[in-house]
């Protein structure tokens, strides 16, 4: 059984020391040399950068934004830009190393990167929130691009920051530069499917999930935590696959229909009114009674340490598909695993965003636009068989599947690191 997870006694919650520890537990269970997990232990480069910013009332307040570049040993770094308070460090190199991983496990050419600016958006104006995304980039502007580092949507961003990030990047290069972002509108070089590409690669992991099991979807239920892009996608499409989505979570509340709710209801109902709280015909319910609800997929669409050794104990659900990145403490994680909860893990249950933002670098790199049609197919196939080879190491290695996508992650890292010649005369114990 494995020892609970603590630091000096407090569950460990800071998610670059939990990205270490599993990192640094992979590259032992594959018996790589201690080079492995040194290189991939820290980013390669961090930057801080100041974003003086003229509010509306005159005053001019100085934002701090971070940018993490893990690692560019499979290909230039992406990751997405979110806006929160709560933004940290530790957080945005965390997610950058998540970053590379997932690109490692559906097998794209891209490095981990992710990015940050400590605000609360929403007590911005849309001309305050231009200018705060437009300095961003004036301030990164050496160090990121299309062979370099590739920004995308994250929490509290969207298709419109990414078009004002487009427009100061192409007026500082002089041309535009379409590769150099994705998640961006259509008329500038988006691609079909990005906006719904995370949410329906969750579904589509469930689904394999789902086979492995012989469970039937017409007769399982779902409660998701975050209606967001994500959160609300993930609804749509776990709808049209008849699986029944009873409960539903926010910032603001949350909303339980025991027969099943109207997804199409509820996203017309949270545009209007921002949050799932108060949908008619719902019943309030609060985040630790819709995880202690008797269902068969809980899906963690928010942020970060939302699973934790408080209330993982009381989980019921047959499996827990990480849509957020990072939603689960180790702690929560051991108790889960203990109960037989089948996890998939954030770095692959999540990874259809990245997939298809490579699939719109590809398209910018062409300049040549895919149907809908055609990345959703090229989608599927990357997810289903990212799924396959985490699905085939956890039943070669005998161990649960978040180990089993770290060993596929950091395995071909390694093996980039081989190719590379940073490793010398050193043989993979298995094939990653």
């Amino acid at each position: 059984m494995p020892a609970k997870e603590e630091k000096n006694g407090e569950e460990i919650t800071n998610p670059y020391q939990i990205a270490k520890r599993l990192i640094e537990r992979a590259t032992k269970t594959l018996e790589l040399q201690e080079g492995v997990y040194d290189i991939l232990k820290k980013p390669k480069r961090v930057m801080k950068v100041s974003i003086p910013v003229r509010r509306d009332n005159g005053d001019v307040v100085n934002y701090t934004g971070i940018r993490a570049q893990h690692t560019d040993i499979l290909g230039p770094t992406k990751g997405g830009v979110r806006f929160h308070q709560n933004v940290s460090e530790d957080e945005v190199v965390a997610l950058s190393m998540w970053m590379s991983l997932k690109a490692a496990i559906v097998s794209i050419p891209f490095g981990g990167g992710k990015g940050g600016i400590i605000v609360n958006p929403d007590e911005l104006s849309e001309r305050e929130l231009e200018e705060l995304s437009r300095g961003f980039i004036r301030e990164l502007e050496p160090v990121i691009g299309p062979e370099k580092d590739i920004p995308a949507p994250d929490v509290n961003t969207d298709q419109k920051i990414m078009g004002w990030m487009l427009d100061e990047f192409d007026r500082l290069r002089g041309h535009n530069v379409p590769g150099f972002i994705t998640g961006k509108p259509l008329i500038i070089g988006g691609s079909e499917g990005r906006l719904e590409a995370t949410g329906r690669g969750v579904v589509i992991t469930i689904k394999e999930a789902a086979k492995r099991f012989d469970y039937d979807l017409s007769k399982m239920t779902a409660v998701i935590q975050g209606f967001g892009n994500v959160g609300s996608i993930t609804a749509k499409y776990l709808e049209i696959n008849n699986v029944k989505v009873v409960a539903v979570t926010d910032a603001g509340g949350g909303a339980y229909q025991p027969k099943g709710m109207n997804i199409s209801e509820l996203i017309e109902y949270v545009k209007e009114k921002g949050t799932v709280s108060g949908f008619p015909g719902s019943e309030e319910i609060s985040n630790d009674d819709m995880f202690a609800m008797e269902c068969d997929i809980l899906i963690p669409a928010a942020l970060e340490n939302q699973i934790t050794g408080n209330n993982a104990g009381a989980i019921k659900a047959k499996i827990v598909a990480e849509a957020a990145n990072g939603p689960t403490t180790p702690e929560g994680n051991r108790i889960m695993e203990e109960k037989g909860i089948f996890i998939i893990p954030d770095i692959l249950c999540n990874a259809g965003g990245v997939t298809v933002s490579y699939f719109e670098w590809v398209q910018n790199t062409m300049h040549y636009a895919w149907k809908e049609a055609e990345v959703i197919e090229k989608l599927e196939e990357k997810m289903i068989e990212a799924f396959k080879i985490v699905y085939e190491m956890r039943e070669e290695k005998r161990v649960k599947m978040r180990e089993a996508a770290y060993l596929v992650g950091v395995g071909r890292l390694a093996q980039a690191m081989i190719a590379r010649g940073w490793i010398k005369n050193w043989k993979m114990p298995i094939d990653c």
